[in-house]
């Protein structure tokens, strides 16, 4: 059975563009033209992901992801517009999976779809738990703790957690991160990584300000501390 993809734009030919290419991929698509709208159609629809552009009338693409998310974890594409970075890291502090920038090429939203539903749809590996000090992370069941405490963490924060520590103390490019987690890499959303980490950050660490979980290598990427205490 082909899998779902609900496309949400108030512009019809963005719909009908996007709509198209999907199809011919192989997918099948119903549209909406709006969040409230949108969210009637992945109620009774139950869409395998959404593609959502963030401005549009009568409830935005971020009220949307704020309303679906306490209902499903459907994995979410955003449309942005705008020149600047706010929209794509607030949807991504949302829970948002992926973000496209307007103008777009709808071969990469097609390409974008098919990484984000085989990140969000493998089954997890049967590999033992991840263990650095009071970090855990159970490859099985998809938990993450911290001293004992259980984290909720998005699909994306679970994968750059796990690559990261899958060998505790290596530096990790950004580039290397998303190739690790989506299996597709465009150089132009590497920075998306960065507040992925700063979400992991505010999440784990005692103090994110300062954080010695998840550490910085300044021009080179990320690493877990591999000195870690247990706590």
């Amino acid at each position: 059975m082909a899998q779902t993809v609900l496309v949400v734009d108030d512009e019809p030919e963005i719909v009908r563009v996007v709509r198209a290419y999907l199809e011919a991929a192989g997918f099948r698509v119903v549209i909406a033209s709006d969040g409230e709208e949108a969210l009637y159609v992945a109620r009774h629809e139950k869409p395998d992901l959404v593609v959502l552009d963030v401005l549009m009338p009568r409830m935005d693409g971020l009220e949307f992801t704020r309303r679906i998310r306490r209902e499903r974890d459907v994995p979410i594409i955003m449309l942005t517009a705008r020149a600047e970075e706010t929209d794509r890291i607030v949807g991504l502090e949302l829970g948002a999976d992926d973000y496209v920038t307007k103008p777009f090429s709808p071969r990469e939203v097609v390409a974008r779809v098919r990484a984000v539903l085989r990140r969000a749809q493998a089954p997890p590996e049967p590999t033992p738990v991840l263990r650095t000090g009071p970090l855990a992370l159970d490859r099985d069941t998809h938990a993450v703790t911290v001293s004992g405490q259980p984290v909720d963490l998005t699909t994306m924060e679970f994968g750059i957690l796990e690559v990261l520590m899958s060998t505790p103390g290596r530096v990790f490019a950004r580039g290397e991160l998303l190739e690790a987690v989506q299996g597709i890499v465009f150089e132009a959303y590497e920075r998306t990584v960065d507040v992925h980490v700063k979400n992991l950050r505010r999440k784990l660490e005692p103090d994110p300000a300062h954080p010695r979980y998840i550490l910085t290598v300044r021009g080179a990427g990320y690493r877990v501390n591999a000195e870690l205490e247990d706590a």
